[in-house]
């Protein structure tokens, strides 16, 4: 045990593997070189040791070059003797530790990461193959020139840049080309089996995604068939394919293999095959090309295919490593760092079966306004968290916007359908309630709401279910318990869900395609003086009038109320400006929710309308519905200012009826009070209702407000409210609610 672990701590250093391996390989390395006679001078179309040599570098740094020195003596010292030896390893080593030394100098991070990465490829291919490659030729030619190699090898001393010249260079280049990455992952796998698997899976992650058995068994055949054409030597049968034009034709083909199967594995594919194709050269050369001819041009076709291949598989790796991380990131939340709802829908269609549940914080707006969105952030992290240890391996937490999470559970067989709360259900929810939330000190434990269903795969209406799954995570904060959407009690809750869903799509479709009818209402004063009220409806499928009621909370719900105010007010503005002689100075009453009183650009919006089509300001009254659910008291009250100070009056509708009705008016200054119609219309019976309209209208006097009686239907009630000293009357004894492009044709038409 202690020699294995002394092995691994010290392999790298440069007297153990650094020193022992070169001197094993080198002599393996050199058999793979393909040389030949031209000319009576030796030539190479195929260099490897120098690759050899740089890769041993680029795996132990600067520990390898002992080990360099001491392979190239053992094999040169028996051949040249010492001087050629000597001047041999220097010969190898000043061009490879000068381009070593500038690589690292150029790259001085992550130089010896993978060789897929397209960033480092130009920095590798001009140090480690063309400045090494060029360097070592130019000091072997140099070499030559002085008379320190042998003269036999020096054919033309007055013509040293010859095409014999040409075809070792670019045979040193194609070798430290090709060999680099092979001898560099053979290396790896030899210091440390291990690196193997990780190799191989590397060598996987990089196919693209949809490559089958059959495909590579296709590409592997042709690769075959091309080469057998190739090795087999030319004679009087012999045809065109079996001359170096084949040799063109493996182009596409590799190329195909570097689109689809990744740097690493063409890459390894290609130097294979280049060795062995070098190797027999002369099988397929043309009787009718010169040796000279032939070698150049093979020569350039493995530089030129293994550059094309090279570059070609690596941008093709790279893209597919980022679209792949991409993809990656897509499914997570930037923020959360958490699966989102898209994880959520693909790991449900990996699943036959599957439990969604979701899990819903309503207070966690709250908290996140006043404390800030940090909080939010992380209490939905460490939530997540928390809940993780109850999951399996493959049950994950989701990110949901707003104050919501989801999870989905295995689920292998509907046998628990029947049970209402199913153990792990159960057990979550508990763990739920047991979690405490600490915030720069401050214990924070907001209530939890949880529902849940069973799912099968496919899911088609995956928001359509969310949305369902969170109103009946809504009613188990009331519960206390998780809710089983697909229990029998939960069908009028969907049906809710959906009719909201449907009525919001029917909103849309209005607000694109006009589908509301303008009416009014007249509202009658005491000193003579009318206006008119706008009420909006909306057509359903059958022609059908739709009242607010039944679509304005849903639009409120889904943030539609405002664009319905502006279409309202851009519709009215138009009527009166096409009808101005008709209807001269006449007055409208317009609703406004409480989206757009709380919207600062309301007022310029309102100021550019008005101009566009001439209507005086006194003309328009804003009337404040639904004051409770105002969001700001002080936008809403700067709107107000504003609109009132171009001339605008405004009223507060519906007064009585919400819980703060009374504070609101101590907020907001309005000009009219309009006492909801459910205190007149009882007025003659319940003598609550009179003092609370009698309490109203001294109220109003006090603030110095007009007052709108709503919902007079009789002349009794009529009496009793002008008696009160109520400015105006609205209700069914007035008039009826008609179509706006009637009031053309009113012979009373308002004052």
């Amino acid at each position: 045990m202690r020699l294995i672990l002394w092995y691994q701590r010290s392999k790298n250093r440069w007297w153990a593997l650094p020193l022992i391996l070169p001197a094993l390989f080198l002599p393996l390395v050199v058999s793979l070189n393909t040389q030949t006679l031209l000319d009576g001078g030796r030539v190479f179309l195929l260099y490897m040791p120098l690759a050899f040599m740089t890769a041993f570098v680029m795996l132990f740094g600067w520990a390898a070059f002992p080990g360099i020195v001491l392979a190239l003596l053992i094999r040169y010292v028996p051949l040249k003797g010492e001087l050629m030896a000597s001047v041999y390893t220097l010969h190898c080593l000043v061009p490879l530790g000068v381009s070593w030394f500038c690589y690292h100098v150029f790259v001085p991070r992550r130089h010896a990461v993978r060789f897929d990465m397209i960033n480092l490829v130009a920095a590798r291919m001009f140090w480690l193959v063309w400045v090494n490659g060029t360097l070592f030729l130019l000091f072997y030619e140099t070499g030559l020139l002085l008379g320190i190699y042998d003269t036999e090898f020096l054919i033309f001393p007055d013509m040293l840049w010859t095409v014999r010249t040409l075809i070792n260079y670019q045979a040193v280049l194609i070798g430290s080309m090709i060999g680099l990455p092979f001898f560099y992952y053979l290396l790896r796998i030899i210091v440390n089996p291990r690196f193997i698997k990780s190799f191989w899976s590397r060598m996987r992650t990089q196919i693209q995604p949809g490559v089958t058995f059959s495909e590579i068994m296709l590409w592997g055949g042709l690769v075959v068939l091309l080469a057998l054409l190739l090795l087999n030597p030319i004679n009087e049968t012999s045809t065109i394919f079996s001359t170096d034009y084949t040799l063109i034709l493996l182009l596409p083909v590799m190329l195909w293999g570097a689109m689809r199967f990744g740097f690493l594995f063409i890459t390894q594919a290609w130097t294979l095959l280049l060795i062995i194709l070098s190797n027999r050269f002369h099988n397929y050369q043309s009787p009718d090309m010169g040796m000279e001819l032939h070698l150049a041009i093979v020569s350039s076709c493995y530089g030129v295919f293994s550059v094309t291949i090279y570059l070609m598989a690596g941008v093709i790796t790279r893209q597919r490593i980022f679209y792949n991380k991409a993809r990656r990131l897509a499914y997570i939340d930037p923020v959360l760092q958490m699966p989102n709802l898209r994880a959520l829908s693909r790991d449900i269609g990996l699943q036959r079966w599957s439990v969604i549940s979701l899990i819903t914080i309503p207070d966690l707006e709250l908290l996140g306004r006043n404390y800030g969105v940090l909080l939010r952030i992380q209490y939905k992290q460490q939530l997540a968290a928390f809940l993780r240890k109850e999951l399996m391996a493959k049950e994950t937490v989701y990110h949901l916007s707003g104050a919501s999470l989801a999870l989905r559970l295995q689920h292998d067989s509907d046998a628990e359908h029947d049970q209402l709360y199913p153990p792990k259900i159960e057990a979550i929810y508990q763990r739920l309630r047991q979690f405490r939330f600490v915030w720069n000190g401050l214990p924070l434990q907001p209530q939890v709401g949880m529902s849940y269903c069973y799912v099968r795969h496919p899911v088609s209406h995956l928001y359509l279910l969310l949305g369902e799954l969170s109103t009946m995570a809504e009613r188990s904060l009331t519960t206390f318990h998780p809710e089983n959407l697909q229990m029998q009690g939960s069908n009028p809750v969907q049906n809710e869900v959906k009719h909201k869903v449907e009525m919001m799509n029917r909103l849309q479709h209005a607000l694109d395609n006009g589908r509301f009818v303008l009416m009014a209402q007249r509202i009658e004063g005491m000193r003579g003086d009318s206006h008119y009220e706008i009420l909006l409806r909306m057509l359903g499928d059958n022609q059908e009038m739709l009242t607010p009621d039944i679509f304005m909370p849903i639009a409120q719900e889904f943030g539609l109320s405002s664009r319905i105010d502006r279409w309202v007010l851009n519709a009215v503005l138009m009527f009166m400006s096409r009808h101005s002689k008709a209807l001269p100075g006449c007055q409208f009453s317009i609703n406004l929710t409480p989206a757009s009183v709380c919207r600062a650009h309301f007022p310029l919006e309102v100021k550019r309308l008005l101009t566009r089509y001439h209507i005086e300001p006194w003309q328009l009254i804003f009337e404040i519905t639904d004051c409770d659910s105002l969001v700001s008291l002080k936008q809403a009250n700067n709107t107000i200012n504003m609109l009132q100070h171009m001339g605008c009056r405004i009223a507060i509708d519906n007064f009585g009826a919400g819980y703060g009705t009374y504070a609101i008016l101590k907020e907001l200054s309005a000009d009219i009070l309009k006492i909801d119609g459910r205190f007149i219309r009882n007025i003659l019976s319940s003598s609550l209702d009179y003092q609370a309209v009698s309490s109203i209208c001294q109220l109003a006097r006090i603030k110095k407000m007009q007052i709108v009686a709503e919902c007079v239907e009789t002349e009794a009630i009529r009496e009793v409210v002008t008696a009160l000293g109520i400015d105006y009357i609205q209700g069914f004894l007035i008039s009826s609610p008609q179509p706006l492009e009637d009031l053309v044709n009113d012979k009373n038409p308002p004052l």
